[in-house]
Protein backbone atom coordinates (compact mmCIF):
# COMPACT_ATOMS: atom_id res chain seq x y z
CA UNK A 1 0.00 0.00 0.00
CA UNK A 2 2.78 2.13 -0.27
CA UNK A 3 3.15 2.54 -3.82
CA UNK A 4 1.10 5.73 -5.16
CA UNK A 5 -2.28 3.82 -6.03
CA UNK A 6 -2.96 6.77 -8.94
CA UNK A 7 0.46 6.85 -10.50
CA UNK A 8 0.33 6.20 -14.45
CA UNK A 9 -3.40 6.17 -14.32
CA UNK A 10 -5.87 7.99 -17.20
CA UNK A 11 -8.47 9.85 -15.78
CA UNK A 12 -10.92 11.57 -18.14
CA UNK A 13 -12.71 14.41 -16.57
CA UNK A 14 -16.11 15.80 -17.45
CA UNK A 15 -16.64 19.00 -16.47
CA UNK A 16 -21.14 19.92 -16.24
CA UNK A 17 -22.22 23.46 -16.06
CA UNK A 18 -22.67 24.48 -12.32
CA UNK A 19 -21.20 27.01 -10.27
CA UNK A 20 -18.94 23.95 -8.48
CA UNK A 21 -17.42 23.63 -11.89
CA UNK A 22 -14.42 25.70 -10.02
CA UNK A 23 -13.93 22.64 -7.55
CA UNK A 24 -12.57 20.70 -10.54
CA UNK A 25 -9.22 22.33 -10.50
CA UNK A 26 -8.39 21.43 -7.43
CA UNK A 27 -9.57 18.11 -8.12
CA UNK A 28 -7.04 18.12 -11.26
CA UNK A 29 -4.23 19.57 -9.03
CA UNK A 30 -4.66 16.73 -6.91
CA UNK A 31 -4.72 14.15 -9.18
CA UNK A 32 -1.97 15.36 -11.16
CA UNK A 33 0.46 15.41 -7.69
CA UNK A 34 -0.23 11.74 -7.38
CA UNK A 35 1.00 11.12 -10.91
CA UNK A 36 -2.58 10.64 -12.85
CA UNK A 37 -2.72 12.24 -16.15
CA UNK A 38 -5.86 13.96 -16.64
CA UNK A 39 -7.57 14.71 -19.69
CA UNK A 40 -10.86 17.27 -19.56
CA UNK A 41 -13.90 17.93 -21.65
CA UNK A 42 -15.91 21.02 -20.75
CA UNK A 43 -19.54 21.06 -21.35
CA UNK A 44 -21.02 24.59 -23.30
CA UNK A 45 -22.86 25.33 -19.77
CA UNK A 46 -19.31 24.37 -18.11
CA UNK A 47 -17.31 27.35 -20.14
CA UNK A 48 -19.55 29.90 -18.39
CA UNK A 49 -18.14 28.93 -14.86
CA UNK A 50 -14.53 28.26 -16.10
CA UNK A 51 -12.44 28.80 -18.89
CA UNK A 52 -10.64 25.97 -21.37
CA UNK A 53 -7.33 28.24 -20.69
CA UNK A 54 -7.53 27.19 -16.59
CA UNK A 55 -8.29 24.07 -16.98
CA UNK A 56 -5.69 23.23 -20.01
CA UNK A 57 -2.88 24.96 -17.65
CA UNK A 58 -3.77 22.66 -15.11
CA UNK A 59 -3.93 19.01 -16.87
CA UNK A 60 -1.25 20.32 -19.42
CA UNK A 61 -3.16 18.84 -21.86
CA UNK A 62 -5.93 20.36 -24.59
CA UNK A 63 -8.95 20.66 -23.18
CA UNK A 64 -12.05 18.90 -25.48
CA UNK A 65 -14.79 20.97 -26.43
CA UNK A 66 -17.06 20.38 -29.70
CA UNK A 67 -17.97 17.36 -30.68
CA UNK A 68 -17.93 17.75 -34.72
CA UNK A 69 -14.32 19.29 -34.40
CA UNK A 70 -12.70 17.56 -37.35
CA UNK A 71 -9.35 18.43 -35.93
CA UNK A 72 -10.33 16.37 -32.93
CA UNK A 73 -11.74 13.76 -34.24
CA UNK A 74 -8.67 13.39 -36.63
CA UNK A 75 -6.05 13.64 -33.94
CA UNK A 76 -8.37 11.57 -30.66
CA UNK A 77 -11.98 10.24 -31.74
CA UNK A 78 -14.76 10.52 -29.31
CA UNK A 79 -14.70 7.22 -29.06
CA UNK A 80 -11.46 7.12 -28.63
CA UNK A 81 -11.21 10.29 -26.01
CA UNK A 82 -13.64 8.19 -23.59
CA UNK A 83 -11.77 4.02 -24.39
CA UNK A 84 -7.98 5.71 -23.61
CA UNK A 85 -8.72 6.70 -19.92
CA UNK A 86 -9.04 3.99 -16.93
CA UNK A 87 -11.88 6.07 -15.27
CA UNK A 88 -14.35 8.46 -16.25
CA UNK A 89 -15.33 11.17 -14.01
CA UNK A 90 -18.33 13.41 -14.03
CA UNK A 91 -18.26 16.44 -11.65
CA UNK A 92 -20.03 18.44 -11.47
CA UNK A 93 -22.88 15.59 -13.07
CA UNK A 94 -25.91 18.08 -13.45
CA UNK A 95 -29.35 17.28 -13.46
CA UNK A 96 -28.89 16.92 -17.23
CA UNK A 97 -25.91 15.04 -17.57
CA UNK A 98 -27.31 12.82 -15.47
CA UNK A 99 -30.43 12.11 -17.56
CA UNK A 100 -28.60 12.37 -20.54
CA UNK A 101 -26.80 9.35 -19.38
CA UNK A 102 -29.53 7.53 -18.28
CA UNK A 103 -31.90 7.77 -21.14
CA UNK A 104 -28.71 6.83 -23.65
CA UNK A 105 -28.53 10.32 -25.30
CA UNK A 106 -25.84 11.36 -27.17
CA UNK A 107 -26.25 14.94 -28.40
CA UNK A 108 -22.62 16.50 -27.57
CA UNK A 109 -19.41 15.74 -26.80
CA UNK A 110 -19.55 14.70 -22.95
CA UNK A 111 -22.54 13.09 -23.31
CA UNK A 112 -21.28 10.81 -26.82
CA UNK A 113 -18.03 10.15 -25.16
CA UNK A 114 -20.27 8.83 -21.95
CA UNK A 115 -22.39 6.82 -24.06
CA UNK A 116 -19.40 5.43 -26.35
CA UNK A 117 -17.12 4.34 -23.71
CA UNK A 118 -16.71 0.93 -21.88
CA UNK A 119 -15.16 1.95 -18.65
CA UNK A 120 -16.20 2.58 -15.25
CA UNK A 121 -17.83 5.92 -14.73
CA UNK A 122 -17.42 7.78 -11.17
CA UNK A 123 -20.28 11.02 -10.93
CA UNK A 124 -20.39 13.53 -8.50
CA UNK A 125 -23.83 15.33 -8.90
CA UNK A 126 -24.44 18.51 -8.51
CA UNK A 127 -27.67 20.77 -8.25
CA UNK A 128 -30.49 22.55 -6.45
CA UNK A 129 -32.23 20.28 -3.85
CA UNK A 130 -35.37 20.55 -5.76
CA UNK A 131 -33.82 19.08 -8.72
CA UNK A 132 -31.78 16.67 -6.72
CA UNK A 133 -35.28 15.52 -4.90
CA UNK A 134 -37.40 15.62 -7.75
CA UNK A 135 -38.87 12.47 -8.75
CA UNK A 136 -36.97 12.28 -12.63
CA UNK A 137 -34.05 12.85 -10.72
CA UNK A 138 -34.21 10.16 -8.63
CA UNK A 139 -35.39 7.36 -11.31
CA UNK A 140 -32.35 8.85 -13.31
CA UNK A 141 -30.34 8.17 -10.30
CA UNK A 142 -31.34 4.83 -9.72
CA UNK A 143 -30.94 3.94 -13.10
CA UNK A 144 -27.82 4.73 -13.04
CA UNK A 145 -27.16 2.50 -10.33
CA UNK A 146 -28.49 -0.17 -12.17
CA UNK A 147 -26.45 0.70 -14.44
CA UNK A 148 -23.30 0.10 -12.55
CA UNK A 149 -22.26 3.77 -12.24
CA UNK A 150 -20.17 4.87 -9.00
CA UNK A 151 -21.22 7.78 -7.00
CA UNK A 152 -19.67 10.25 -4.33
CA UNK A 153 -22.36 12.79 -2.52
CA UNK A 154 -24.47 14.60 -2.97
CA UNK A 155 -23.63 16.45 0.35
CA UNK A 156 -25.92 18.87 2.14
CA UNK A 157 -25.11 21.97 2.72
CA UNK A 158 -25.85 25.61 1.87
CA UNK A 159 -25.97 26.11 -1.91
CA UNK A 160 -25.61 29.20 -4.15
CA UNK A 161 -29.26 29.96 -4.68
CA UNK A 162 -29.74 30.29 -0.81
CA UNK A 163 -31.31 27.27 -0.12
CA UNK A 164 -30.17 24.31 2.13
CA UNK A 165 -30.51 20.30 1.24
CA UNK A 166 -28.70 17.55 -0.42
CA UNK A 167 -27.34 18.88 -4.05
CA UNK A 168 -24.11 20.00 -2.83
CA UNK A 169 -21.01 18.44 -5.19
CA UNK A 170 -18.74 16.30 -2.87
CA UNK A 171 -15.25 18.24 -1.93
CA UNK A 172 -12.49 17.61 -4.29
CA UNK A 173 -10.59 15.19 -1.33
CA UNK A 174 -13.71 13.25 -0.71
CA UNK A 175 -14.00 12.66 -5.01
CA UNK A 176 -10.19 12.38 -4.96
CA UNK A 177 -10.58 9.29 -2.07
CA UNK A 178 -13.37 7.78 -4.32
CA UNK A 179 -11.25 7.62 -7.31
CA UNK A 180 -8.55 6.21 -5.19
CA UNK A 181 -10.86 3.50 -4.00
CA UNK A 182 -11.69 2.67 -7.79
CA UNK A 183 -7.94 1.98 -8.39
CA UNK A 184 -7.01 0.15 -5.31
CA UNK A 185 -9.89 -2.27 -6.31
CA UNK A 186 -8.66 -2.67 -9.51
CA UNK A 187 -5.33 -3.38 -7.46
CA UNK A 188 -6.49 -5.91 -5.72
CA UNK A 189 -8.65 -7.99 -8.26
CA UNK A 190 -8.68 -10.97 -5.77
CA UNK A 191 -9.23 -9.00 -2.54
CA UNK A 192 -7.55 -6.17 -0.92
CA UNK A 193 -5.05 -5.80 1.12
CA UNK A 194 -7.34 -6.57 4.10
CA UNK A 195 -8.72 -9.30 2.32
CA UNK A 196 -9.01 -12.38 5.44
CA UNK A 197 -8.85 -9.33 7.92
CA UNK A 198 -12.34 -9.26 10.54
CA UNK A 199 -12.69 -5.43 11.25
CA UNK A 200 -15.53 -4.49 13.79
CA UNK A 201 -16.42 -1.25 13.42
CA UNK A 202 -18.94 1.40 16.39
CA UNK A 203 -20.77 3.84 15.19
CA UNK A 204 -23.18 6.89 16.00
CA UNK A 205 -24.64 7.73 19.53
CA UNK A 206 -26.56 5.65 21.70
CA UNK A 207 -29.67 6.54 23.57
CA UNK A 208 -29.60 5.89 27.11
CA UNK A 209 -33.63 5.59 27.95
CA UNK A 210 -35.07 8.31 30.88
CA UNK A 211 -39.15 6.82 29.99
CA UNK A 212 -40.41 5.52 27.57
CA UNK A 213 -40.21 8.75 25.66
CA UNK A 214 -36.80 10.46 26.45
CA UNK A 215 -33.51 9.60 26.26
CA UNK A 216 -29.83 11.11 26.70
CA UNK A 217 -27.73 10.95 23.32
CA UNK A 218 -25.57 13.79 21.54
CA UNK A 219 -24.79 15.08 18.14
CA UNK A 220 -23.00 12.07 16.40
CA UNK A 221 -24.50 11.33 13.07
CA UNK A 222 -22.46 8.17 12.92
CA UNK A 223 -21.29 9.02 9.40
CA UNK A 224 -17.46 8.71 10.24
CA UNK A 225 -17.78 5.09 11.18
CA UNK A 226 -20.06 4.18 8.57
CA UNK A 227 -17.51 5.63 6.37
CA UNK A 228 -14.80 3.38 7.58
CA UNK A 229 -16.78 0.49 7.42
CA UNK A 230 -17.15 0.95 4.15
CA UNK A 231 -13.57 1.87 3.46
CA UNK A 232 -12.60 -0.82 5.09
CA UNK A 233 -14.42 -3.62 3.29
CA UNK A 234 -13.60 -2.14 -0.09
CA UNK A 235 -9.99 -3.29 0.86
CA UNK A 236 -11.31 -6.32 1.29
CA UNK A 237 -11.60 -7.09 4.88
CA UNK A 238 -15.22 -8.77 6.52
CA UNK A 239 -16.64 -5.63 8.03
CA UNK A 240 -18.70 -5.89 10.75
CA UNK A 241 -20.49 -2.73 12.06
CA UNK A 242 -22.26 -1.88 15.47
CA UNK A 243 -24.33 0.94 15.03
CA UNK A 244 -26.71 3.03 17.28
CA UNK A 245 -29.41 5.07 16.10
CA UNK A 246 -28.46 6.57 13.21
CA UNK A 247 -30.68 7.58 9.50
CA UNK A 248 -27.95 6.41 7.55
CA UNK A 249 -28.37 3.25 5.05
CA UNK A 250 -26.56 -0.01 5.66
CA UNK A 251 -22.70 0.36 3.82
CA UNK A 252 -22.78 -2.10 1.01
CA UNK A 253 -20.48 -5.04 1.27
CA UNK A 254 -20.97 -4.11 5.26
CA UNK A 255 -22.79 -6.46 8.14
CA UNK A 256 -24.57 -4.04 10.42
CA UNK A 257 -25.75 -4.49 14.01
CA UNK A 258 -28.33 -2.17 14.81
CA UNK A 259 -28.42 -1.16 19.14
CA UNK A 260 -30.04 1.56 21.01
CA UNK A 261 -27.86 1.38 24.36
CA UNK A 262 -24.02 1.40 25.45
CA UNK A 263 -24.84 -2.02 26.73
CA UNK A 264 -26.84 -3.63 24.37
CA UNK A 265 -23.79 -2.08 21.79
CA UNK A 266 -20.89 -3.92 24.39
CA UNK A 267 -22.72 -7.07 24.23
CA UNK A 268 -23.27 -6.84 20.06
CA UNK A 269 -19.14 -6.23 20.27
CA UNK A 270 -17.94 -9.13 22.08
CA UNK A 271 -20.66 -11.37 20.26
CA UNK A 272 -18.69 -10.27 16.67
CA UNK A 273 -15.24 -11.07 18.33
CA UNK A 274 -12.90 -12.64 17.72
CA UNK A 275 -11.94 -9.69 15.16
CA UNK A 276 -8.01 -8.37 13.43
CA UNK A 277 -9.12 -4.70 14.29
CA UNK A 278 -11.63 -3.17 16.16
CA UNK A 279 -12.32 0.61 15.46
CA UNK A 280 -14.11 2.32 18.11
CA UNK A 281 -15.94 5.36 16.28
CA UNK A 282 -19.15 5.56 18.54
CA UNK A 283 -19.80 8.27 20.65
CA UNK A 284 -21.31 6.45 23.59
CA UNK A 285 -23.17 8.12 26.24
CA UNK A 286 -20.75 8.19 29.17
CA UNK A 287 -23.80 8.24 31.39
CA UNK A 288 -27.32 6.32 32.40
CA UNK A 289 -30.18 6.71 34.50
CA UNK A 290 -30.03 4.19 37.39
CA UNK A 291 -33.47 3.17 36.59
CA UNK A 292 -35.71 3.76 33.64
CA UNK A 293 -39.42 4.91 34.29
CA UNK A 294 -42.04 2.53 32.98
CA UNK A 295 -44.77 5.64 32.48
CA UNK A 296 -43.41 8.80 30.70
CA UNK A 297 -42.24 11.34 33.61
CA UNK A 298 -45.02 13.74 33.85
CA UNK A 299 -44.23 17.37 34.95
CA UNK A 300 -46.09 18.15 38.16
CA UNK A 301 -47.13 21.98 39.03
CA UNK A 302 -45.03 23.42 41.82
CA UNK A 303 -42.64 20.12 41.92
CA UNK A 304 -39.63 21.16 39.87
CA UNK A 305 -37.81 18.82 37.62
CA UNK A 306 -37.34 15.28 38.62
CA UNK A 307 -34.25 14.09 39.94
CA UNK A 308 -32.64 11.50 37.71
CA UNK A 309 -29.39 9.12 39.66
CA UNK A 310 -26.93 8.02 36.40
CA UNK A 311 -24.37 5.58 36.69
CA UNK A 312 -21.62 4.93 34.26
CA UNK A 313 -22.01 3.07 31.19
CA UNK A 314 -19.72 0.53 30.32
CA UNK A 315 -16.43 1.63 28.86
CA UNK A 316 -16.25 -0.43 25.43
CA UNK A 317 -12.90 0.92 24.25
CA UNK A 318 -11.14 0.27 27.12
CA UNK A 319 -13.00 -3.25 27.95
CA UNK A 320 -12.17 -4.34 23.99
CA UNK A 321 -8.69 -2.86 24.47
CA UNK A 322 -8.00 -5.46 27.89
CA UNK A 323 -9.39 -8.20 26.70
CA UNK A 324 -7.41 -11.36 28.12
CA UNK A 325 -8.90 -13.42 25.66
CA UNK A 326 -9.56 -12.69 21.55
CA UNK A 327 -8.55 -9.07 21.91
CA UNK A 328 -8.05 -7.60 18.33
CA UNK A 329 -4.33 -7.29 17.83
CA UNK A 330 -4.73 -4.03 16.81
CA UNK A 331 -7.59 -1.63 18.57
CA UNK A 332 -8.19 1.69 17.36
CA UNK A 333 -10.01 4.45 19.68
CA UNK A 334 -12.13 7.85 18.70
CA UNK A 335 -11.31 10.71 20.85
CA UNK A 336 -13.76 14.05 20.42
CA UNK A 337 -12.32 16.77 22.12
CA UNK A 338 -13.26 20.51 22.50
CA UNK A 339 -9.87 21.81 24.03
CA UNK A 340 -6.46 20.36 24.39
CA UNK A 341 -6.84 17.53 21.92
CA UNK A 342 -3.52 15.71 21.28
CA UNK A 343 -3.20 15.80 25.35
CA UNK A 344 -6.68 14.49 25.77
CA UNK A 345 -5.91 11.95 23.23
CA UNK A 346 -2.28 10.89 24.18
CA UNK A 347 -3.92 10.54 27.85
CA UNK A 348 -6.83 8.58 26.65
CA UNK A 349 -5.01 6.32 25.20
CA UNK A 350 -2.84 5.26 27.67
CA UNK A 351 -5.69 5.03 29.89
CA UNK A 352 -8.37 2.88 28.03
CA UNK A 353 -4.75 0.86 26.91
CA UNK A 354 -5.58 1.15 23.28
CA UNK A 355 -3.34 1.12 20.23
CA UNK A 356 -4.64 4.00 18.02
CA UNK A 357 -6.42 6.96 19.01
CA UNK A 358 -7.57 9.44 16.23
CA UNK A 359 -8.69 12.00 17.52
CA UNK A 360 -10.56 15.38 16.17
CA UNK A 361 -11.47 18.71 17.64
CA UNK A 362 -15.19 19.15 18.14
CA UNK A 363 -15.64 22.56 19.55
CA UNK A 364 -18.83 24.72 18.52
CA UNK A 365 -16.27 26.90 16.22
CA UNK A 366 -15.32 23.84 14.12
CA UNK A 367 -19.03 22.59 13.05
CA UNK A 368 -17.21 19.39 12.80
CA UNK A 369 -19.80 17.05 14.65
CA UNK A 370 -22.54 15.88 12.46
CA UNK A 371 -21.24 17.77 9.94
CA UNK A 372 -18.86 16.07 6.60
CA UNK A 373 -15.60 17.50 7.32
CA UNK A 374 -13.25 16.04 10.28
CA UNK A 375 -9.20 17.19 11.03
CA UNK A 376 -7.67 14.73 12.98
CA UNK A 377 -4.82 13.60 14.45
CA UNK A 378 -3.56 9.85 14.74
CA UNK A 379 -2.09 9.27 18.05
CA UNK A 380 0.08 5.95 17.84
CA UNK A 381 2.89 4.22 19.98
CA UNK A 382 5.52 6.12 17.67
CA UNK A 383 3.96 9.51 17.93
CA UNK A 384 0.80 11.89 15.90
CA UNK A 385 0.16 12.10 12.41
CA UNK A 386 -1.79 15.30 11.54
CA UNK A 387 -4.16 14.92 9.05
CA UNK A 388 -5.86 17.99 7.48
CA UNK A 389 -8.86 19.10 6.92
CA UNK A 390 -10.90 16.36 5.18
CA UNK A 391 -14.25 14.89 4.10
CA UNK A 392 -15.22 12.06 6.67
CA UNK A 393 -14.86 9.78 2.92
CA UNK A 394 -11.63 10.65 2.74
CA UNK A 395 -10.66 10.03 6.06
CA UNK A 396 -12.10 6.81 6.12
CA UNK A 397 -9.75 5.82 3.34
CA UNK A 398 -6.79 7.41 4.54
CA UNK A 399 -7.22 5.13 7.92
CA UNK A 400 -8.31 2.30 5.97
CA UNK A 401 -4.92 2.53 4.07
CA UNK A 402 -2.90 3.23 7.08
CA UNK A 403 -4.20 0.07 8.76
CA UNK A 404 -3.27 -2.12 5.69
CA UNK A 405 0.29 -0.39 5.85
CA UNK A 406 0.16 -1.68 9.44
CA UNK A 407 -0.38 -5.08 8.84
CA UNK A 408 1.32 -5.27 5.94
CA UNK A 409 4.62 -3.78 8.09
CA UNK A 410 4.17 -6.51 10.85
CA UNK A 411 4.33 -9.41 8.19
CA UNK A 412 7.41 -8.45 6.20
CA UNK A 413 8.55 -7.96 9.95
CA UNK A 414 7.21 -11.87 11.05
Amino acid sequence: MSENILQGRRVLLIIGGGIAAYKCLELIRRLRERGASVRAILTSAAQQFITPLSVSSLTGDKVYLDLFSLTDEAEMGHIELSRDADLLVVAPATADLMAKMANGLANDLASTALLATDKKVLIAPAMNVRMWTHRATQRNFETLLADGVDFVGPNSGDMACGEYGPGRMAEPAEILAAIESHFTELAYPGGGPLKGKRILITAGPTHEPLDPVRYIANRSSGKQGYAIAQAVARLGAEAVLVSGPTNLPDPPGVRVKRVETAREMLAACEAALPADVAICAAAVADWRAASDAEQKLKKQPGAGAPEIALVENPDILATLSQLQNNRPSLVVGFAAETEKVIEHAQSKRARKRCDWIVANDVSPATGVMGGDLNTVHLITGAGQENWPLLPKQAVAERLARRIAEHFSSNEKSA
